[in-house]
Order: C-alpha cells, then structure tokens, then sequence
C-alpha cells in the first residue's frame, strides 16, 4: 500500500505539473525567465513526440535520465537535495547526465526579457528563492550568446570520464554562478577542463567532432521523452516501470520515486558525518547543501562552516548571493 501510495502521489503531481506547463507553454518565453514556483527553466513550445520509452537499467536496479542544462539555474537549486541523493542511495542508481540546450540563442523577446541584460535581476532572485549563490551580473558584464558550447563541452568530457565530467559541469556552473566566467568561451571551458583533470586535447578534438553528434542525440531524445524544461529527471527500474520528477523540488520527491521503484533500497545516514569528511566526497559545498545533508537549516549551517573558515580549516568565496567553502 505504501509504494502505491506514493506511485499515485507522483504520478498526480507530475499530471498537474504537465497541464500547468502546456498552458504556460502557449505563450513563448524566454528559457532563462525560470519559474521559482515550479522550479523549471521552460523550453519554449515546440514539438515533441512524448514517445512511450523504454530506459533500461546497466549496473544498478535504477535509473536516472536527468535532464539539465549548465545554465540552468533551476538546476543549480537543486544539487543540494542530488548530491544527498548520491550519499543516501547512490548505491541503488546511476544517472545519465542529458544535455538540454537551454539557449540556442537570443531570438526572444517575451516574459519580460528580451537581451542578456534583463537576466541578470531573474538570477539574483532565483539565488534568493533557491539559497544557492547566483551572480546574475554575468549577465551584465560577459554574458552568454548560447548555451550550446557549454553542453557540447559536457559531452566532450562524458567521452573521456563519466565521473569527470561530472566534476566538469560543476566546476563550469561555479565558475559561471560565482565568477561571472562566460562559459561559452573556450578559453573559460578549457580551464574548468584541465581543473576536473580532463585530456585538454582529447577534449577539444572531441569538442570540435563526435560531441556535436551526441548532443544531437540528447536533443532528439529529450524530444521524443517529452522534455520542456529543466530539471526533468526520468526514474526507472528496467521494467518499464517508470517515473518523472520535473523540476526543483524537496528532498522527499526524489527519495520517494527511487523507494517506489526500488523498495529494497536501504538509506545511508549521513546525519552528524563529520564536516571534513563530506569534502573529502565533494569539494566545494554551498550553505545550503550541506544543511540539506545534514537535515539542518541552512542559518546553523553557515554557523558551522564559518566556524571551521575562522578556524583555518576551511577556505570560502563570497559572492553578493552567499558564499561557497572547500577545503583550504
């Protein structure tokens, strides 16, 4: 009773969220004005099959497409909540990092934004609203004409190292979120390349040739899945049983989808795990996500972490929207 539960939970919650979307989708908008509310950077309205897919699972009993974009800020609102995923069941999953393509371009003029320069406040709001620090004058000072090189690029590196360019796209997100780096630049997608210890060669060979096919074919895939935002994240256990979480949303939504289609699936308590430790697993952590790893809020996280920054032991960068510790 309890997996149908909450089978019936999220499949109503994913039904509303899809008549709420094909409603906002009959205006065309920008794909960088995210909506807090839902959580979701919307693609504008185009065409897309929704094609019944079978994901099969590799190594473990589930499995996750997940949807995203570099600057999806929607989806940096929500590394908090993947990253205590991965502590807590990462033995139970494994995901398969998609590229959207978020900003073909700049042919938009709705929703209130119609030049780079009007992204700028929406990113310092969703900062605010997510509690993930955001400096939306990137906009302003070096802004991004696509979004396109950057997925590209996360392809590219997805041909050397999975696991790398995992690192990879975190290390372009900071860059861009907190030091306003136009990742669609080589010079600022090399240097997050040769920080997550990628093949810079490789990379650019890649880069310039077989990557554009594969972020072809994340495109055409997210087509036929139905994808009009970002995050969408597709759970499935093999067995055509098969879930949709779209959008941020809490913790609970996520452990939910994986615990129905995987009731075995044992939690790993994370709670009270030495600080130090944790940035042994991940080396940089915002406030926010290490109060949702910890189940605490995020005012007594940043007591914590700010105690071992005076201590010496950590190191911080500051930016207007919050800060964001690694080991010294």
């Amino acid at each position: 009773m309890k997996i149908l539960s909450l089978l019936l939970i999220l499949i109503c919650s994913t039904s509303c969220q899809s008549q709420t979307h094909s409603k906002m989708n009959e205006n065309k908008t920008n794909p960088l004005l995210c909506d807090p509310v839902s959580g979701t950077c919307e693609m504008p309205a185009g065409e897309t099959s929704n094609e019944n897919i079978a994901i099969k699972t590799e190594n473990k009993p589930v499995k996750i497409i997940y949807y995203t974009d570099p600057i999806c800020s929607s989806c940096w609102g929500i590394e908090p909540q993947l990253r205590k995923l991965k502590l807590e069941y990462g033995d139970y999953f494994e995901i398969d990092y998609r590229m959207g393509g978020l900003l073909p371009d700049w042919s938009y003029n709705s929703g209130g934004i119609s030049k780079p320069a009007d992204v700028a406040h929406h990113w310092d709001e969703a900062s605010l609203h997510y509690e993930m620090p955001i400096d939306g004058d990137v906009w302003l000072e070096d802004p991004l004409d696509s979004s396109y090189p950057s997925c590209i690029a996360m392809k590219a590196a997805q041909i050397q190292s999975k696991d790398k360019a995992v690192k990879f796209m975190r290390i372009l997100r900071e860059k861009l979120y907190l030091e306003k780096k136009n990742i669609a630049k080589w010079e600022n997608i090399a240097q997050a390349a040769k920080l997550a210890d990628l093949d810079l060669v490789k990379l650019k060979k890649d880069y310039d040739g077989d990557a554009k096919k594969l972020f072809e074919e994340d495109l055409k895939l997210g087509k036929s899945l139905g994808v009009r935002g970002f995050p969408t994240l597709f759970f499935s256990d093999g067995n055509n049983n098969q879930l949709t979480v779209y959008g941020s949303k809490p913790y609970a939504s996520y452990e939910n989808a994986l615990q129905a289609l995987f009731p075995e699936a044992k939690k790993k308590a994370f709670l009270n795990e030495n600080t130090m430790s944790l940035f042994e697993i991940y080396a940089t952590l915002a406030p926010k996500e290490y109060a949702v790893i910890q189940d605490i809020s995020v005012n007594d996280a940043t007591i914590i972490l700010e105690e071992l920054f005076t201590k010496g032991k950590l190191n911080k960068k500051t930016i207007k929207n919050g800060s964001i510790y690694f080991i010294k």
